[in-house]
Formats: structure tokens, sequence, C-alpha cells
């Protein structure tokens, strides 16, 4: 009988203890999944403005030049659709487009290895030096705050005929002719024009990785009896590989994108020597008003960019080093 009564009171106290224990749990407060956390409503305060900068003047203009490109436009009547006409003209009809699209891709291939070639060696001389570092980083930099359009007119000064450039040339008796008068060379002298201009950005970057480069590594190099280039090819160029990459990937977008240096100094010529793809797409849409054609040269430029950017972004993981 004793046993049957505790087994009848057992329930009764296991669902009091119950009740308590939950009457004596910490009351809560639950969030409502509706409402963002405040810190997350601060961000999008903040992101805002940005967001609609992007919006309006990248994503909005980028998706106009598409639907552009499937249209015929003369800036003063209104867009009629015609469909990859444009596209087919460029490729098949236009006799100049294959001598720009040569032209885009030959200042791009050398601007790139010049620019990668000349600041990687100033960055390591420079990382060399004991005294006067940032003095030398301050004056290889100096070019990038001049305005491109005005240097660039003061190199065409430069190089005019019966100029600065023509006098040296004649004085050295190297028997050269004038640049930017003859198509062999005028290309020359925008590679050269932009290389000045531009060699500081990576030259200030790769001395930076330089001086990060643990100094153990290359003292133990040297106890075992690794040379100057030994320690240069094996350990520090290895080590800042990534940021080689970062700068070549930088250098060839850029690249592609040249327009100012051949604004100021040839406007495309002599003939068509120096017409690259920004030039062109310029003179297609604000001088012929074209901007329809202009808008297809456009992306064909993009689709080159990012073609290249996949190739490099697929060969970065045969030669370039992450540390882990």
């Amino acid at each position: 009988m004793r046993q049957l009564s505790l087994r009848q009171e057992l329930p009764c106290m296991e669902e009091d203890m119950s009740e308590s224990a939950v009457a004596e749990l910490p009351l809560q407060p639950v969030q409502s999944r509706r409402f963002l956390k405040p810190e997350t409503r601060t961000a999008m305060v903040f992101l805002l403005p940005s967001f609609l900068g992007f919006m309006i003047f990248m994503a909005l203009p980028i998706v106009a030049s598409l639907a552009l490109s499937f249209t015929s436009w003369q800036l003063i009547s209104t867009p009629s659709f015609v469909g990859f006409q444009n596209y087919v003209r460029l490729f098949t009809v236009d006799p100049a487009f294959y001598t720009i699209l040569r032209n885009t891709l030959f200042f791009a291939v050398e601007y790139l290895a010049l620019n990668i070639i000349v600041s990687l060696t100033l960055a390591v001389w420079i990382s060399s030096i004991k005294h006067g570092k940032a003095i030398f980083r301050v004056i290889f930099f100096l070019p990038t705050f001049t305005p491109t359009i005005a240097a660039s007119v003061v190199w065409l000064l430069i190089f005019t005929p019966d100029g600065l450039a023509d006098t040296i040339i004649r004085a050295l008796g190297l028997g050269l002719p004038n640049f930017l008068l003859n198509p062999s060379w005028a290309m020359q002298a925008i590679v050269l024009v932009t290389l000045w201009a531009n060699v500081g950005y990576n030259v200030v970057m790769f001395n930076a990785a330089l001086d990060l480069v643990p100094k153990h590594y290359l003292e133990a190099a040297t106890i075992d009896g690794a040379n100057a280039w030994q320690r240069f090819w094996r350990i520090r160029l290895p080590l800042i590989s990534p940021t080689i990459f970062f700068a070549t990937v930088m250098t060839a977008i850029t690249s592609l994108q040249v327009f100012d240096e051949i604004y100021a100094m040839t406007r495309g010529g002599p003939g068509s020597a120096t017409a690259t793809l920004g030039f062109a797409i310029y003179q297609k849409g604000f001088a012929n008003f074209q901007m329809g054609y202009a808008s297809a040269l456009a992306w064909v430029m993009f689709v080159m960019i990012m073609a290249l950017t996949v190739l490099q972004f697929r060969m970065q993981r045969k030669w370039v080093h992450y540390d882990e």
C-alpha cells in the first residue's frame, strides 16, 4: 500500500518540481527577428552613401553601356535597336579594328613588362642603400602626382621636331628619327611617357614588400654561402611574389585603358600607329557621335580585361607563394 501511494504521489511531485524550475529560470528578452541589430543599422547608414555612389556612377552606367551596344545612337536622336549589328561591324567590316586591337595588345605587353622590371630593379636598389631611402621613394613617386595631361603636354614639347629629344639624339649620333612623326617609334614614345608617369606606384609597393622580408632568412642564406643574386632569386623574390602578382594585375588593367597620353601627344597618329581601344572609344563616341558602336568597343575592352585577369589568376598558382 505504501508503494502504491508513493507511485501516486511521484507524478504530482515531478509536476510541481518542473513548474518551480521553470518559474525560477531567468526571463530573457525575446528579440524580434523582424528588426536588425542596432550595430547593423548603423553600419548600413554609413555604407549607404558609398552604395548609392556605386549604383549611380558605376553599376547603372555599366548596364546602360551594355544596352547601348545593341543600339544605334547619335546622341541627339532616339536610340534604335540594331541587335548584334555593332559587333558584326566591329569584327567583320571595320578595317581599323584589328589595327587598334594589335596596338592595344602591343602597348599592354611592352608597358607591363617594362613597368614590372624597372620598378622592381629600382625597388631593390633603394632597399640596398643605407641612407636616403625615403628621399628616393619620394623622387620616384613624385611623377604620379602630376596630372597626366599636363605631363603629356610637357613631353610633347620635348619630342616635338627639333626639340630637346631630337637635339640629344643628334648630339649622341644615334641617327634616330623623330619619335612622334615616325609610325615605328611613336608607340615607343607613348610607352616611355606612361612608364615615367606611373612607375612610382610599383617602386614604392615593391620597396615596402622587400623591407618586410625577414632578415634572418637572408642572414642564414649568407652563412650558407649564397651570393646576392641567389638571395634575391631564391628568397626575396618568392616572398614578395604576392605583391608582384597584385602589381601585375593592376598594371595590366591600366595598360589596356591607356588614353590620356595618346590623346595629348599623338591623337592616335601618325596614321593609326598609336590608336588604342581607349582612344577609339573616345573617337567613335564623342567625335563621331556613334555611341552604340563606342559602347560595343568598350565591352570588347571589358572582355579583354576580364580574360587577362582570369588568366593571371590561373597562372599565379604556379609562381606566387603565400606565407602560411
